[in-house]
């Protein structure tokens, strides 16, 4: 059976990132957007750049967006309870909040924010957020797993595996969309994710660590509402994974 973990190789080509900037004053919006642009195109990425001035105009759109800037205090819907509904219908964009109140922080990490900025924004703060999501849809679209099943090589982007079940020689990978058999032992899967956010939370479960929802001493619930087995000795190394994670990807300061 073909089974390979690709590495992810930085590009040096143009990237292309869909944003959507919501802000109630338009100035601030156009300004936000501006800066954007301008950074943009030194780093090498291009930039499909979508301005809303409500959060009940954003949300209305059927367009799909890989970064969200949002302002928090907006009348009407407010950014905080946007950015909720959003995460909703798009578990995978990345919410960056630009704020002048620097109260909401904590807040953010309900929503997975990928970052807070606090306003006045400075170019360099802007730069930092624009290469690091870059760097991270980069990431997440090259990493894929090349498995074997029903006679036939499937390719899986890790983005999109929730978990994986071993039972006796199989191993049952869940998806955002599908369910797939393969002939793999766990511990093997173990040692290639071992760098790429997932985690061995049972002797028959490993849990990509961007789905997890919530957990208590026995059990990991997901964001696509599965329960998965959480062993007791294995609980305070999951707990400390899952916040090197958040932190690492979440970005928040």
């Amino acid at each position: 059976y073909a089974k390979s973990l690709q590495n992810n190789i930085p590009r040096k080509e143009s990237h292309m990132l869909s944003i959507a900037v919501c802000d109630d004053i338009p100035l601030e919006c156009a300004q936000l957007a501006k800066q954007i642009r301008t950074l943009a195109e030194p780093a090498g990425l291009e930039v499909l750049l979508r301005e809303f001035y409500t959060g009940e105009e954003l949300l209305k759109s059927t367009e799909s967006f890989d970064l969200l800037f949002l302002d928090i205090k907006m009348p009407g819907l407010n950014g905080m309870e946007l950015a909720r509904l959003l995460r909703r219908r798009e578990e995978t964009c990345l919410l960056i909040f630009v704020t002048a109140a620097p109260e909401y922080v904590f807040e953010a990490y309900d929503v997975e924010a990928f970052a807070y900025l606090v306003k006045p924004v400075t170019e360099k703060q802007l730069k930092n957020v624009l290469t690091r999501a870059a760097e991270k849809r980069r990431r997440e679209s090259h990493e894929f797993l090349l498995i074997s099943s029903q006679h036939l090589v499937r390719k899986i982007p890790l983005k999109d595996i929730v978990y994986m079940e071993a039972r006796g020689r199989i191993l049952t990978i869940h998806t955002l969309s599908d369910i797939i058999e393969t002939y793999e032992q766990i511990g093997l899967m173990e040692k290639r994710l071992r760098e790429k956010d997932f985690f061995r939370c049972h002797k028959g479960f490993l849990v990509n660590l961007r789905y997890v929802d919530t957990y208590d001493k026995t059990q990991i619930y997901t964001e696509t509402k599965d329960t998965i087995l959480l062993a007791k000795r294995r609980y305070d190394d999951f707990a400390m994974a899952l916040m090197h994670y958040l932190k690492k990807e979440g970005g928040l300061a």
